[in-house]
């Protein structure tokens, strides 16, 4: 005898039953940037600290495109250790540690620039030019 659950199976196709969102990376990497976001103000909100420190360095780890001035190279380099996750991510687990709550809110805000800057699309940089990112091309494209 055929079960209910069996004649629902045959019903439908195998297209229907894949999560196609996890056929798109970009869209998961997106997500976990958003993500990213989110922790990062909630952390920081839970530490207490003035949000006007948020809002006056939230965009310090932009300051790392200066490194472009030296190059592509050079710039790629210190702009991507300024937007790895694991440096602040390191960051807050020594100042949750040692119980320093401003170190910790300095991570917060590092975390939540990074995921804001990847939910965008901004990524990585590659050494063949600013706009070329792991998560591919930032801006307008070359015509």
């Amino acid at each position: 005898m055929t079960t209910l659950a069996a004649i629902a199976a045959s019903r439908v196709s195998e297209a229907a039953l894949r999560p196609v969102f996890l056929l798109r990376p970009i869209v998961l990497l997106r997500a976990e940037a958003a993500a990213a976001l989110v922790c990062g103000v909630l952390a920081f909100a839970y530490l207490g600290h003035s949000w006007w420190l948020f809002v006056g360095l939230f965009l310090v780890p932009d300051l790392a495109i200066a490194g472009y001035l030296k190059g592509p190279r050079v710039g790629a380099a210190i702009y991507n250790a300024a937007h790895l996750t694991v440096i602040p991510a390191a960051l807050g687990l020594v100042a949750a540690g040692l119980g320093e709550t401003l170190p910790a809110a300095l991570a917060a805000i590092w975390v939540a620039h990074i995921g804001l800057d990847r939910m965008l699309g901004i990524g990585l940089k590659l050494p063949s030019g600013f706009a070329d990112t792991h998560l591919g091309n930032v801006g307008r494209t070359k015509a």
